[in-house]
């Protein structure tokens, strides 16, 4: 381990044993088939924070579950959060299942109040798992999200979507959750939505991300291409700091494609970007900058940020704006 590493790793603390249960099945009228969750927690510890995993929309059958992410989750859980991940509607484990289920294929809105009824059963996953009742903080909540999951992340913290089949604005903010992070998230639609699947998802396109002023960390690969959906390159993933109010902060990780290294699954054949210590480092920003808007004043974001952005060997870069700052849309351009 480098020393900048072994630094960002000590403002965390001491990593502990993890506990994993999965499922925990949370019964949801009208749902099609029941909400199923894994939690993972720290052996040890109180008023522990609670971090959402929203999983993407990958070509694997399991890592688009509750199943994925464990290179974040068990990190997480081993540094003081308990960490909570729901198969949503999307996965391919569901897809015989609910292929004609009001909302497919994006299930956009169901995705989102995946994140509220966890929330809302907060006490019951907590009972549920051997060791963690009376030990949550239920004030601190966070979210995370991958690609899709990036996506439902916005909307959870206050973008404004309008819906492709009525014209409507819709609002699926959740106050619970206090910050979040995006990763890989999709960018803005208009006249830049021209790849060739983005007919497939217009849903991708609709999203306002100037009403999302909660706090959030977006994290977009330099290599991340996403030419199925846009010309812009890479930029196009940092437009949900790039456009939305401040606080943000932007954390742009060097030769990253989507897969950031590898965090939908140890040794997942299609990263085509595999990289173990581009991931574990992101895993200790992503904690370190939860552990701080979770607990105003620490110092943890800005020990871990110092420690794997500056230096001979950086990570990536970070910049950031403040609650005064309003989005703004970036020059664009071609490749």
């Amino acid at each position: 381990m480098s020393t900048s590493t072994a630094t960002s790793a000590d403002a965390l603390g001491t990593p502990v044993p993890v506990l994993s249960l999965s499922p925990v099945v949370l019964s949801v009228p009208g749902r099609p088939v029941d909400l199923q969750v894994r939690v993972s927690a720290p052996m040890t510890g109180t008023d522990l924070p609670v971090i959402l995993l929203s999983h993407g929309h990958g070509p694997s059958n399991h890592l688009s579950s509750l199943n994925g992410y464990a290179p974040l989750a068990n990190f997480w859980a081993a540094h003081g959060f308990v960490v909570v991940q729901p198969t949503h509607l999307t996965s391919r484990t569901l897809s015989h299942l609910v292929a004609d289920a009001p909302g497919a294929p994006d299930f956009w809105r169901s995705r989102a109040e995946d994140m509220t009824h966890v929330l809302d059963r907060l006490d019951v996953i907590e009972n549920a798992v051997p060791q963690l009742a009376g030990r949550i903080d239920p004030t601190k909540v966070a979210l995370v999200g991958h690609s899709l999951g990036g996506f439902t992340a916005a909307l959870l913290l206050g973008a404004g979507l309008t819906d492709p089949d009525t014209g409507d604005v819709v609002q699926l903010v959740e106050p619970r959750i206090k910050a979040g992070v995006l990763l890989a998230a999709p960018g803005r639609g208009g006249e830049v939505l021209n790849g060739p699947v983005a007919e497939q998802w217009p849903i991708i396109g609709a999203v306002d991300f100037s009403t999302m002023t909660a706090p959030a960390l977006v994290v977009a690969g330099d290599k991340d291409d996403p030419r199925h959906f846009t010309d812009m390159g890479p930029q196009w993933h940092a437009d949900p700091y790039t456009l939305a109010p401040g606080p943000k902060t932007l954390l742009t990780l060097f030769d990253a494609e989507h897969g950031l290294g590898g965090i939908a699954g140890y040794d997942a054949a299609e990263t085509t970007d595999e990289n173990p210590e581009r991931v574990a480092a992101l895993a200790r920003l992503a904690a370190a900058y939860l552990h701080t808007q979770l607990h105003p004043g620490a110092p943890t974001w800005q020990t871990a940020s110092e420690a794997l952005t500056t230096g001979p060997d950086p990570v990536g870069r970070v910049e950031s704006k403040d609650a005064s700052a309003q989005g703004t849309a970036p020059r664009r351009t071609r490749r």
